[in-house]
């Protein structure tokens, strides 16, 4: 690859939407050989890049989000950041309810500049099939135990064969692959949706003040009376 053909792949990187995994040939052209993370700090050829995985569910998609991948994004010298987003259906059951849908968040991840490609309909624990398909090298994520599915960490068989050598083939597999990032405080969507709901009212005027409805707020007509009265 030229340098006159990277500096276009960065252009359209940087002028159109990253793209799903589902519509884009894998990207890493070189022989797809394992990386240690000393391999990987030192830098790779132009044509092979260092696969990094992210994945989430990014509701309400925020700066705490952004920041997560930017750390995922720049952990190497020469990186392609995938970035899996779970659908709504493994969502609302393992998780919860999400104020966006599926194609909300996913459009709102192409649109971020630290993301080459996302992946649709991620899996909520990762397998060797999962990384094998998408040629991934690392995953990144925080080290605050993630809870979910019946599991203390999903991220744990991962976690764990980074720090261990075992005789298992799939520890083996994932052994080095997991690479801590640095949750940023203050931040969440749950903390977003506390502000709202704490502050209802407040937003609920707002929005009746821009037009809205209350079928479309979901609120009666002694609600409206009431937040009009408040409001004047």
């Amino acid at each position: 690859m030229t340098k006159l053909t990277l500096c276009f792949s960065l252009f359209q990187t940087l002028t159109a939407p990253a793209p799903f995994a589902d519509e884009t040939s894998c990207q890493c052209r070189a022989p797809h050989e394992k990386l240690t993370i000393a391999q990987a700090r030192l830098g790779t050829p132009v044509d092979r890049p260092v696969r990094v995985y992210a994945d989430g569910i990014f509701d309400l998609f925020h700066s705490g989000h952004a920041r997560a991948l930017m750390q995922a994004k720049t952990l190497f010298p020469n990186s392609y950041l995938l970035v899996g987003v779970c659908s709504d259906d493994l969502t609302h059951k393992f998780k919860g309810f999400t104020v966006m849908n599926e194609t909300e968040r996913y459009e709102a991840l192409r649109h971020c500049r630290y993301v080459d490609e996302v992946i649709r309909d991620a899996p909520w624990t990762l397998t060797p099939e999962f990384l094998e398909k998408h040629k991934i090298d690392f995953v990144a994520h925080d080290d605050i135990p993630y809870s979910s599915a019946g599991s203390d960490d999903v991220y744990k068989h991962i976690k764990e064969a980074a720090e261990q050598r075992l005789s298992d083939s799939t520890t083996r597999e994932w052994r080095g692959m997991f690479v801590p990032t640095q949750r940023t405080e203050g931040i969440s969507t749950s903390d977003i949706i506390t502000r709202i709901v704490r502050d209802y009212d407040v937003y609920a005027r707002r929005n009746l003040q821009r037009g809205y409805t209350a079928k479309e707020l979901n609120v009666s007509f002694i609600n409206v009376s009431t937040l009009i009265h408040i409001c004047f």
